[in-house]
């Protein structure tokens, strides 16, 4: 991924909070014959080995992607924060062009296929995780015969995590005058994206909202 200097973030907690906070992610892998195949999932984020950790997700079994996994080979996982339209007419100097601002996070590492014991565990954590924020969390009410009927239907894996790049473009090459403007603008826009990016800037800049 192109990151200019300024937009380079090498934090590492910043890094995996974005992650944990924007967990469906695109991954991306290759064959054999060097085609590519792309799917969108839910993916976990487990910290309890290596300095990055591992990535846990699960595909359907019709989705061909998952037997590029049997080689090993390194596979990318793109996740993807806010974003928004930047027009040059919230900056004090107008005089320059329009922009795309957003947060991205690029996994590279290499994948593994899991067994049926921790597919299972990969279904009942994503549940768990989404659940969690909901007024009453849903609870599987699937019977032991049925789960397993639902598991032959998925394939899980696991990507250990060898390299991280992280992009956060936010304006950070304007000048403090242009930055808060571009601040105030997304606030007060009724467009959508544009008020999640408000506040992606502000927790990652430490801006103050907007009166």
């Amino acid at each position: 991924m192109y990151i200019p200097p300024f937009n380079r973030v090498e934090d590492r907690e910043r890094i995996l909070r974005f992650i944990d906070d924007y967990g469906f992610g695109t991954v991306i892998s290759s064959g054999a014959d060097g085609t590519f195949i792309g799917s969108h999932l839910p993916v976990l984020l487990d910290q309890t080995s290596g300095e990055w950790g591992r990535l846990r997700s699960h595909m359907a079994r019709a989705n061909p992607q998952w037997r590029h996994f049997e080689s090993g080979k390194e596979v990318l996982c793109i996740f993807h924060g806010p974003h928004a339209y930047i027009s040059p007419s919230w900056y004090v100097m107008q005089h320059t062009v329009p922009t795309w601002n957003y947060g991205a996070v690029h996994v590279y590492g290499t994948p593994r296929l899991v067994d049926e014991a921790e597919l299972r565990q990969i279904v009942i954590d994503t549940t768990e995780r989404y659940e969690s924020g909901m007024a009453n969390p849903w609870k599987i009410p699937l019977t032991e015969s049925e789960m397993d009927k639902m598991l032959k239907a998925i394939v899980g894996f696991s990507i250990a995590i060898n390299r991280v790049e992280a992009k956060f473009k936010l304006g950070q090459n304007r000048s403090p005058e242009d930055q808060q403007k571009m601040l105030k603008s997304l606030q007060a826009s009724s467009r959508r994206g544009d008020n999640e990016l408000a506040e992606f800037l502000i927790t990652q800049r430490g801006a103050k909202p907007s009166e």
